[in-house]
């Protein structure tokens, strides 16, 4: 394979622009894709994000589509994205490669005025980049047709499964012309991934680019670490390792919109500077963060993993698991925004004493092994911040360019000790830098590792969380509604699988059923408490088995978008076209408003109470 872009095929504007750009040579997933998507193959590809694939599909279309006048409403080429960030991304990188060649590119999605997007449509443009949910609308209102398409390009296909849109994938696809060109991008390879590139694609170039491939300069690098962490502690204990390890930006991944928010708030009273994102906030709020992040004023980037999907940021340093996710994937999605282009990166995982399986899941998959560490004590966040400051005077005595203030040292140092005096000036300056942050003298269990039979070894007992109340038992006998895999007795007994439905619904799950079960004694309490029926009242959603719904799916929608607390959902019933569910009266009203115009499992769906069926 060659090692310059121009050995690749590319046209002399785009060599020369790229080489504007300060693009030296292209990288393996570049080197294998160009030439057969030049060459009119159809490609199907397996990169992990950070490996320069953007670069590896947009060149091409590109030149495929540079000196073509496109039509109004008719775009050359589409590119079909997961995510309203990513999109914008792809953009802005088409617009800069393509300059030379002046090509029109419009991004098409969510969260921005619809008519904004048609006035750009009618123009004409010779690339539309789109999130799936978007460029379906567009197209059942007349105001994109595909019909002109000679090639479409999907980016980050898993995620966009993962997301739900896989039936607006097919449609769309479906609505492209027979001999138009397709490119296939994905991190992963899930069959149903294999579904659609069997059906879509023809004879495609197969091309396989691991982590490790890359070439140098480009590889992740990434330090590992895991602190074992009680839940109640967790807050102190990120606080503590986020002093040592003083990021430039550092993305910190919560579950839910509430975690993401009482995290936020709480970081912010620790002298950080803090934003958060999820997806309750509109785009413009969105953009915003975003600009603050790049521009170097956020410390601190607090999300969920659907609102951080597509962040790409340079100077990204740490990326932090407030909580480990289940899944290995989803994991290495995360870790995988830094330690890009050859810098270091560092991911740190807060781990509950009981978190170890997710763990060994994680080691296992990556085949990588996580580091064990003790959360530091105020004594050596003290030490750092001392080393800190030891490191600023420093830069200033090589500096130089001190005249000014020797007078005011001479003077000092004929009345006291010069020691003493460089002594007293070094605390100054370590009083400003270390600002407004939060004196931490808070007893945190120190937890070294997990001994025998992976139970933590502690030197001293965390508290109980008294905010916690006793709830009866429950067991899922058959697999878990969210997929993950189905743990041991040990932990079955702590409560209901997470992803399960909240309140224990019997029959109500699609596979395995939920059965009574006498609280254990000496169990730990759990989350679910015992609710009052007349305190409950139903609500109807029009989708269900039918569309894929599961019960993690509406647990997850009423949690993330209408940013109610999970705990008080109670029983779930899922039909062939509808579900049922129970919520406590005070939540019924901003729940219906806020799914009516939410998407589950990618959809749409019409959401009122359950009138008469009030319990």
């Amino acid at each position: 394979m060659s090692d310059t872009f121009e050995a690749l095929g590319l046209g002399t504007e785009l060599v020369t622009e790229l080489a504007s750009l300060g693009y030296e040579e292209p990288t393996p997933i570049q080197k294998a894709a160009i030439p057969p998507l030049l060459a009119g193959r159809d490609l199907l590809g397996q990169a992990a994000t950070g490996t320069g694939k953007t670069a590896a599909f947009a060149l091409p279309i590109l030149q495929l589509v540079g000196g073509i006048k496109p039509d109004a409403l008719k775009p050359l080429a589409l590119v079909l994205v997961p995510t309203r960030e990513l999109a914008v991304q792809v953009c802005e990188a088409c617009h800069r490669y393509g300059r030379g060649l002046g090509i029109a590119v419009a991004p098409i999605y969510g969260g921005q005025e619809f008519h904004r997007q048609v006035v750009a449509l009618r123009r004409g443009v010779h690339v539309v980049v789109a999130t799936p949910g978007r460029a379906l609308d567009h197209m059942r209102r007349g105001t994109l047709d595909l019909s002109g398409l000679r090639i479409v390009a999907l980016d980050e296909a898993d995620e966009m499964l993962d997301m739900g849109f896989a039936e607006d994938l097919e449609l769309i696809l479906d609505g492209t012309p027979e001999n138009r060109q397709t490119a296939l991008f994905s991190a992963t390879l899930p069959p149903r991934i294999a579904s659609i590139a069997e059906k879509h694609l023809r004879d495609p170039e197969r091309i396989l680019i691991a982590r490790d491939a890359a070439t140098k300069g480009s590889v992740p690098k990434v330090r590992q670490t895991a602190y074992i962490v009680p839940r109640p502690h967790k807050i102190a204990a990120l606080g503590r390792v986020l002093d040592l390890e003083s990021p430039t930006l550092a993305l910190v991944f919560c579950r839910t919109r509430l975690e993401v928010d009482e995290l936020a708030e709480r970081l912010v009273g620790r002298g950080y500077r803090v934003a958060s994102l999820h997806g309750g906030m509109g785009q413009a709020e969105r953009d915003r963060v975003m600009a603050r992040a790049r521009a170097g004023t956020v410390d601190l980037l607090v999300a969920t993993d659907v609102a951080a999907r597509g962040i790409d940021i340079d100077h990204l340093t740490h990326v932090v698991n407030f909580d480990v996710p289940s899944s290995p994937e989803a994991y290495v999605h995360r870790i995988g925004r830094t330690g890009r282009a050859g810098r270091e990166g560092v991911a740190i995982s807060l781990v509950e004493p009981r978190g170890h399986r997710l763990l060994r899941n994680i080691e296992q998959a990556t085949k990588q092994k996580i580091a064990i560490a003790t959360v530091p004590s105020p004594m050596d966040v003290k030490a750092r911040r001392l080393d800190m400051t030891k490191g600023a005077v420093r830069e200033v005595l090589e500096s130089g360019d001190l005249e000014a203030y020797r007078s005011v040292a001479e003077a000092l140092a004929s009345e006291f000790d010069p020691m003493d005096v460089a002594a007293a000036a070094v605390r100054l300056a370590h009083e400003a830098l270390e600002g407004d942050a939060a004196r931490d003298e808070a007893d945190i269990p120190v937890i070294e590792g997990f001994g025998r039979n992976d139970r933590p070894r502690r030197e001293s007992a965390a508290p109980a969380d008294s905010g916690q109340r006793a709830t009866r038992g429950w067991q899922w006998s058959g697999p878990r509604p969210d997929g993950a895999p189905q743990s041991d007795e040990r932990e079955q007994d702590r409560g209901a699988p997470r992803g399960a439905p909240r309140g224990a619904p019997r029959g109500a799950a699609p596979r395995g059923q939920w059965q009574d079960r006498p609280p254990q004694r000496g169990a730990p309490r759990g989350q679910w408490n015992d609710r009052d029926p007349q305190d409950m009242e139903r609500i109807f959603i029009g989708l269900g088995r039918k569309a894929g719904v599961r019960p993690a799916d509406v647990v997850g929608a009423i949690a993330n978008e209408a940013n109610v607390n999970p705990r008080g959902i109670g029983d779930i019933e899922i039909a062939e076209l509808y579900t049922i569910v129970e919520l406590p009266v005070r939540d019924v009203d901003h729940v219906v408003r806020v799914l009516r115009g939410a998407t589950i499992r990618g959809r749409k769906a019409k959401v009122n109470r359950d009138l008469g069926i009030r319990k």
